[in-house]
């Protein structure tokens, strides 16, 4: 997720699309909180890692 997040904020700034910018970053810190919690040993999403 968080890779995906990357990538469209970089083709939203190469584009100047600002909608793929906007959900990049969503992408990006959703991401980011997901593996946080993952990595502090907390199930997410029925899992006990996220990765």
């Amino acid at each position: 997720m968080i890779i995906l997040g990357v990538i469209l904020l970089v083709v939203g700034f190469l584009t100047g699309i600002s909608i793929l910018w906007t959900i990049g970053i969503v992408l990006v810190v959703i991401g980011a909180i997901l593996w946080i919690v993952g990595g502090m040993g907390h199930a997410v999403g029925g899992r006990r890692h996220y990765w």
